[in-house]
């Protein structure tokens, strides 16, 4: 995998003319997503088709550097993690649509754009880590996070990040800005600090006693576990437990990694084969050993690691509906001061 030209990713190449970023063989991926967890996925793309993947690294500022590119982009793919980026793509204008009968095949309608704009590749759980040491519970709700009993318990990041957002959308989805107002007041009041790091980092705090459960996502457990280079992480992991939430009800909330065809994508018909390789059973199997995801191709597996979790019953509630959520749920962490901590 090569990173993009030096002459696409300078600020002159804003603008260069649309004819330079256009090169046979070639397809430019502008992603969210860490160049080390796609670069698997990429290597067997080109493998296979002789196609070479240029790919831009960006963690944040994606939708307004390819705004800002214009017409002249060379953008040809947009990889994503989270409902959130790839609707903001979508809105942003700088997607466009496709009807792939491929691609509609192998992904489920629940996780692609009724549009045709976006297409999932993978999902995540948005799950309850907790100590095997000091909870006994074996299963848990979103809505007993603001039980009392876990006051000075609770760890999470920061509670506007996307991951959080999404969950916090879908519990308005599922019981009204009312209720999810009251129900962070009580994830706020339950904190035993205030939110920080990221969600290895609350299995860590979990290790330490400074926290006895931590929301997270299931993937991350995956990755801590076969972390060769710091190997401290397998601690952290081997402290926690997941717990899915609401297992016995609707389900558990999901999130979703997925792609979008670039509006000016200049090599537009390898972008195609890109794409339909990315929802291809073979990938979505390179993806689901690599990053400890749940692929949503039919026939493809998790993991051994991720079965180890044991199973996972997803909420059904449609990605659009917590997207639509997603403003509400920014609001209400800000009203009810979610970072600021609990309260003396």
């Amino acid at each position: 995998m090569r990173s993009l030209r030096a002459a696409l990713l300078a600020t002159a190449a804003i603008g260069a003319s649309a004819a330079a970023a256009r090169a046979d063989g070639e397809v430019n991926i502008y992603s969210y997503r860490q160049p080390e967890l796609i670069q698997p996925l990429i290597d067997q793309f080109t493998k296979e088709t002789g196609i070479e993947a240029n790919v831009l690294f960006l963690d944040k500022g994606l939708v307004e550097r390819i705004t800002a590119e214009g017409a002249n982009s060379p953008a040809d793919v947009i990889l994503t993690v989270d409902i959130g980026r790839l609707v903001e793509a979508k809105d942003g204008g700088v997607t466009q649509p496709l009807v792939d009968e491929t691609i509609n095949t192998r992904i489920p309608a629940q996780y692609r754009d009724p549009a045709g704009e976006w297409f999932g590749l993978t999902t995540r759980g948005r799950v309850v880590y907790a100590s095997k040491e000091r909870v006994p519970e074996t299963a848990i709700t979103y809505e007993e996070l603001a039980d009392p009993k876990w006051k000075g318990r609770l760890c999470m990041r920061d509670g506007q990040h996307s991951y959080n957002i999404g969950l916090f959308a879908s519990m308005i989805a599922h019981h009204g800005a009312e209720y999810t107002e009251k129900w962070l007041t009580g994830l706020k009041q339950n904190l035993a600090r205030k939110p920080d790091g990221n969600d290895r980092s609350q299995a860590k705090a979990i290790m330490s006693g400074e926290c006895d459960i931590a929301l997270g996502n299931t993937y991350y457990v995956g990755l801590m576990m076969t972390n060769d280079k710091d190997p401290e992480e397998k601690e952290w992991a081997a402290a926690t437990k997941i717990l899915f939430p609401n297992a016995a009800d609707r389900g558990t909330h999901v999130n979703i990694s997925g792609v979008a065809l670039a509006k000016h994508a200049p090599n537009k018909d390898n972008a195609i084969k890109l794409m339909e390789f990315l929802s291809s059973k073979e990938a979505q199997q390179i993806y689901a050993e690599q990053v400890f995801e749940y692929p949503v191709t039919p026939g493809a597996e998790p993991s051994e690691i991720v079965k180890s979790f044991g199973p996972i019953k997803p909420d059904t509630l449609p990605l659009t509906d917590i997207a639509a959520n997603r403003k509400t749920a920014s609001e209400l962490v800000d009203k009810v001061g979610l970072n600021d901590g609990p309260s003396n």
